[in-house]
Order: structure tokens, then sequence, then C-alpha cells
């Protein structure tokens, strides 16, 4: 009877955590180019951060890229990839926001430097390629640790290819330091100009190119870099960006520690909250492929309880 109990709690646990991998989707995909006139209301929280540092001129970030957002596709909304370009002289890119993101970075690992680097909510630095199945784990080990987050929601209208996003849902999670929401704006297959090294594909995926904070605590806007406008005196109802954007896109609204805070405490580098608005190419079906799983866990599970119980009985 004991073994039995363990069997059937074992098959009760496995969908229950299928099943909330899959209710807990929150971010929202319009198909590129597909056309929508009205407003799309983004709301979620609990996406993990991934942070890449890259640069158009190494060869192994250049070989990857086109199969990061494949990867980031496979794990649906749990994940979002954000990639930064350094301001080094050599990047074709060498966004402003990017250069501010990195030195974020680099208050929680100073060292931060090598490309590609990869940085999930502020951990450890993974560098390379091959550091990859370490990136996987710990994303898996930060989705078992990350039970409690702020709802976030923005919603994104377009008049053309001028777009405009303004947060519309925040219940903050109780922290005793100081906090900022950002919104930070990705482009998806950003051609490479000619006059830069480039080892390998016309174009680069993920590129950060603006980034806007509203500070919680002061209520006003303290950083604005790339956005054609950062406005509001309320972070929590009316901070809003606009920008002009005739390509794929991705745009991310972030509750996270403000600098001040995160320069005298370096442990505060995990994101409180996350959620992603994409107008990109869809590659994978994140709901179709869980239902699959679900489907094929029920049956391979259910078969395994009739034989155990017929070699039992």
């Amino acid at each position: 009877m004991f073994n039995r109990r363990m069997v059937l709690i074992v098959l009760i646990a496995v969908l229950i955590s299928l099943s909330m991998q899959t209710s807990n989707v929150t971010a929202v995909v319009k198909e590129h180019p597909s056309q929508w006139d009205q407003e799309v209301n983004v709301t979620g929280g609990r996406t993990l951060l991934v942070e890449e540092l890259s640069a158009t001129w190494c060869t192994s970030c250049a070989e990857i890229d086109p199969y990061l957002q494949q990867v980031a596709d496979s794990h649906g909304s749990r994940i979002s990839i954000v990639t930064y370009h350094p301001s080094d002289g050599e990047d074709a890119f060498q966004p402003e926001a990017a250069n501010h993101r990195i030195n974020r970075m680099k208050m929680i690992n100073p060292d931060l430097g090598s490309t590609p680097s990869f940085v999930v909510e502020g951990g450890e630095v993974r560098v390379g390629p091959d550091s990859w199945p370490d990136v996987q784990k710990d994303i898996l080990r930060k989705e078992t640790e990350n039970q409690q987050y702020s709802d976030l929601g923005f919603s994104i209208s377009r008049d053309s290819e001028k777009y405009s996003a303004t947060i519309n849902e925040f219940i903050p999670i109780s922290v005793d330091f100081d906090t900022q929401i950002t919104f930070i704006l990705m482009k998806h297959e950003l051609t490479v100009p000619d006059g830069f090294v480039n080892p390998a594909g016309a174009t680069r995926d993920r590129v950060v190119t603006a980034v806007a904070t509203c500070n919680l605590a002061q209520n006003n806007i303290t950083q604005n870099i790339g956005f054609e406008f950062a406005s509001g005196d309320d972070c929590s109802n009316n901070f809003s960006v606009g920008f002009n954007q005739s390509n794929k896109f991705s745009l991310i609204l972030i509750h996270e520690s403000t600098e001040n805070e995160l320069s005298n405490n370096s442990m505060l580098g995990e994101n409180l909250g996350l959620v992603e608005f994409a107008y990109r190419d869809i590659n994978v079906d994140e709901t179709e492929d869980y239902l699959k799983i679900i489907i094929f866990s029920i049956v391979a599970l259910g078969a395994i309880w009739v034989i155990y119980e017929r070699k039992t009985s």
C-alpha cells in the first residue's frame, strides 16, 4: 500500500509541475509581419532574465546567435534572453543603452568582459558556447527558487511604425531596499553595417537598443537612453515609453533593484518580476509542446501504473 501511495504521489507531482509550467505563460508574441491596430495587454512576472554579453566581431557569438532565439522559444515565456553589445570601438552597434546595462552587470560581476558570456538572474558568469549546459542548470535552479515575484503588466499600442507602452499593473513583492521599474527594448535581426569585422551572418538578434527606468521611491524617471520619450509621475500607474520601429522587436518590463542599491549590495542582482512582449517570428508553439508533454506523461505513467497493478495483484 505504501509503495502504491508513493507512485500516486509522484504521478500527481509530475502532472502538477507540468500544468504549472503551462499556466505560467506570460509572454505575448505577435507574429511578424502580422498587422495589429488594437492595444495589446501583457501581464505576468515570473519570467527569468538571461543576459548575454556579445560582440559583432566575436566569431563564436556570431555562430551561436541564430540558435539562441530558438533556445529562448523552447523555454517559452519562462526566460527572456537579452543581448548587450559593448561600446568598445570595434562592435558594429555599440548602443549606449547596452553599455548602461553592462555597467550594471559589472556591479555584480566586476570581471565580466569575455564574449560570449551569459548570466542568469545576476548569478555566476558563464563564458563561451560550451557553458550553455551550466546556463540551463542555472535556469532550472532559479525556476525552482523563484516562487515569489511581482505581478507586472503593460499595454502596447501602435500607430504605423510608432509604438507606445504604458504600465497598467503592478503588485510588488515586499522588499527592504529601493527598487525601480525598467523598460528594455531589443531589436531582432539587426543588420550588421559594412566596415566592421563580421565573421558570420548578416544580422544579429535580441540587440538591446533602449532602456528607461522609473525609481519607485522617488516616482520619477531616472534614465532614458534610446527611447523617443519616457514619461510618468507615478511609476506604478503611468510610466510610459515610446519608440519608432519598422522591424521586429521585443519589449520587456522589469522590477529590479536600483543601481544605487546594487552598488552597495551585489547580491541584489536578481530581478523581482519580468514580463515580455515580442513582435517577431515564432519558432516554437510552447502551449502545444507542453500539451504534448502532459499527454505523453499521463499515458506513460498510466501504463506504468497498470503494469504495476497487474504485477502486485
